[in-house]
């Protein structure tokens, strides 16, 4: 029986593909930053992967040197979960205007 055809070498490696929204980032607006505590308050869409809807609130920054350039009235994307019953945004870029 022939099963070169059914190679383990064809198959992605296990890990290799990411859920559809592990990192999907969601449109926002920054309306404050403040580096004393490395907090940011923004005004977001819809957060599909933590399933919260559009509003306004305050998320720490799982690394505050990227919060280094922010301002207020910035539009952004980012990405935030939820770690120790916190809001954490691990990813955050300026979108260009």
């Amino acid at each position: 029986m022939d099963h070169s055809d059914h190679s383990m070498h064809k198959m992605a490696p296990q890990g290799a593909a990411a859920p559809a929204n592990a990192m999907e980032l969601t449109d926002g607006e920054v309306t404050r930053w403040n580096p004393a505590t490395g907090k940011v308050t923004i005004r977001h869409a819809e957060i599909k992967n933590l399933d919260m809807p559009a509003m306004t609130m305050v998320f720490a920054l799982r690394n505050p040197d990227d919060g280094a350039a922010l301002k207020a009235g910035d539009k952004v994307r980012f990405h935030a979960e939820s770690a120790d019953g916190s809001l954490v945004i691990t990813r955050i870029e300026v979108v260009a205007q």
